[in-house]
């Protein structure tokens, strides 16, 4: 056996002073003070996070990842009123979000211009998601050389089902019901009607309020624009300015210069940069916010995929962690209401109905509202049921009250390797639930009843929580989608607004002063990265470092949710091919 400092126990001893004296050295020199008066640069690209799990941040490979979209809005709220910020810079480039979190860093925004704080966006090559968000600035500059493609809103899915047959493998689905169109990627070669009703009704509504929203801050018609996606869709920057959807051209040096210049009233220099970040300000300002009473509200976010639990590199929200973090909610005593902010397509149907059964708990305890943000649909939509009050933006997509369930069946990849089995059972159903066969008679009809049950269940909670008979429910749900302007009108939501919409109701609910501001606890907490690797149960300390460092090179070198429709099957696939009964969106809208 080898001795010496290649144990954990020794190994553990030179690491954690290492790590430690890395991470105090990050920790200063990213904490000096920021200046009496800069331009707050805030960069907008790629996905818009609900939430930013630090967890996985080591402080030898810092995490480059951007701002998530709470932490976008406290640091704009806190600009409102900071006079320190002069100015707000977007630079924004290659924006993916949902409709309804573009919407509500737009209202974001108008907040800050009406504070009397010029925003200035700074667009690369820019398309739609982009140039919508850059609309809500009081100007648009677009880098010299840049360019905007135009070219209106596109839904696409991929069908798997014959490239899975050609390797021999099938699926049978149990769909609740017909508007549930989640199985259509594995049954089907094409979408089905009921897919392109909701998805043409859900993207005319996203596109009506894109062109509106552009004519409206542009100063131009809708037939215009639409005339402009239509017949020139890629615009040079001197086109677009000829046009009017711009203002100006200048390479991000000429524009930083020009800010600097009108903020200090001197040159660019090295000493001389009127430019702080948005994450140097979220680290120098109180955070979440300033608060004027010891009372407090508690967000807990719900965001990604609901699962069971998760695994060492898993995403999404679990049982346990919502459960700890209404623990702590409830235990807390200046937490006076709760804000349940939902982010989530659903996921596991059970693990759904497990969070609600602790959500409706914890409603008796202390007033909770739901705050929906770019989608809470599902199992997600199930978890909101909880709420006394549901606040919902208009573009969140929620609904999709249904359930379908999947079994793979590999039979025909077994027979083309070669791949023999032989199986002793004890019972008549043993071997029914096994991937190398199909559900057939009695065993196929108990899949069927098995799913069918659940979406009774589920549609029996809605008509309790919304106070609605059971076909007045059923009549809304079945699979459909919604948008939540028509999901206010189903009755499904209570009102519409945004993230801190939602928090002033509980504030309201929870008879906390009107004038005040109450303290905002976050959860779940975000533990550092020394915190995670302490908080390890089983796992040696050398173990934890290791899934650290994993869960770093994921988000840096994949991209989030890439091929998400296949990875659920693949996950499905790998729990010895059970059923999996899930209770989650179909797809999702992103604008590009």
């Amino acid at each position: 056996m080898r001795q010496g400092c290649f144990r954990n126990g020794c190994l553990t001893l030179l690491i954690v002073p290492l790590l430690i004296a890395v991470g105090l050295f990050f920790a200063f020199r990213s904490s000096h003070s920021i200046p009496d008066r800069f331009v707050l640069v805030l960069p907008l690209g790629g996905e818009v996070d609900e939430i930013r799990n630090e967890s996985s941040s080591l402080p030898f490979m810092p995490s480059r990842g951007p701002l998530s979209l709470q932490e976008i809005l406290f640091v704009l709220d806190h600009a409102v009123t900071d006079e320190r910020v002069r100015e707000v810079l977007l630079d924004i480039e290659g924006l993916r979000s949902s409709p309804a979190k573009v919407a509500e860093l737009r209202g974001a925004v108008e907040k800050v211009r009406k504070g009397g704080k010029r925003v200035t966006a700074l667009l690369h090559s820019a398309e739609d998601s982009d140039y919508l968000l850059a609309t809500a600035c009081d100007s648009i500059i677009v880098e010299r050389g840049g360019s905007l493609l135009l070219d209106g809103l596109k839904a696409e899915s991929l069908f798997y089902t014959t490239p899975l047959g050609k390797i021999g493998v099938k699926v049978q689905a149990a769909q609740w019901k017909k508007y549930k169109s989640g199985i259509e990627p594995y049954v089907r070669t094409g979408a089905s009607k009921e897919y392109f009703e909701q998805i043409n009704a859900l993207l005319d509504e996203v596109y009506s309020d894109y062109l509106t929203s552009v004519s409206n801050r542009r100063n131009i018609t809708k037939s215009f624009f639409e005339a402009i996606i239509n017949d020139e869709a890629l615009l040079s920057a001197n086109r677009a300015k000829v046009l009017g959807l711009v203002d100006g051209i200048a390479s991000s040096w000429e524009l930083q210069r020009a800010l600097t210049k009108k903020i200090t009233g001197k040159e660019l220099s090295s000493d001389n940069d009127a430019y702080v970040s948005a994450a140097e300000y979220r680290a120098a300002v109180p955070w979440p916010r300033n608060s004027t009473t010891d009372e407090a509200v508690a967000v807990i976010t719900m965001s990604g995929t609901i699962v069971r639990s998760l695994g060492e590199l898993g995403e999404g929200i679990d049982v346990e962690t919502l459960q700890r973090s209404l623990d702590a909610a409830l235990e807390n005593k200046k937490v006076k209401a709760i804000v349940l902010r939902i982010d989530s397509p659903g996921g596991d149907a059970l693990a759904s109905a497990d969070m609600l059964q602790m959500l409706d708990s914890a409603a008796v305890k202390k007033p909770l509202v739901v705050s929906m943000s770019g989608v809470a649909a599902s199992g997600g939509y199930m978890a909101a049921l909880a709420g006394k009050t549901i606040v919902a933006h208009p573009l969140t997509i929620t609904g999709s009250i249904g359930v379908y369930a999947l079994k793979p069946n590999i039979s025909g990849l077994a027979d083309n390797i070669g791949l023999k089995r032989t199986v002793v059972t004890r019972g008549r159903y043993a071997d029914a639930n096994t991937p190398f066969k199909p559900l057939e008679g009695e065993a196929y009809n108990k899949f069927l009843v098995a799913s069918g049950e659940v979406y009774d269940d589920f549609i029996g909670k809605v008509a309790i929580s919304r106070k609605m008979t059971v076909a007045d429910v059923d009549a809304v749900a079945g699979g459909r989608v919604w948008t939540g302007s028509r999901a206010l009108t189903a009755g499904l939501v209570d009102r519409m607004g945004g993230f801190f919409d939602a928090i002033q109701a509980a504030q309201l609910l929870a008879k906390i002063d009107a004038t005040k501001k109450p303290e905002i606890l976050l959860y779940p907490v975000q533990k550092s990265w020394f915190e995670s690797l302490l908080a390890g149960k089983s796992a040696s300390f050398s173990e934890r470092v290791v899934v650290a460092i994993k869960k770093q090179l994921m988000h840096e070198m994949l991209p989030r949710q890439q091929f998400s429709s296949m990875q659920l099957f693949y996950e499905m696939l790998m729990s010895s091919g059970q059923l999996h009964i899930l209770a989650v969106m179909p797809g999702e809208i992103i604008i590009n």
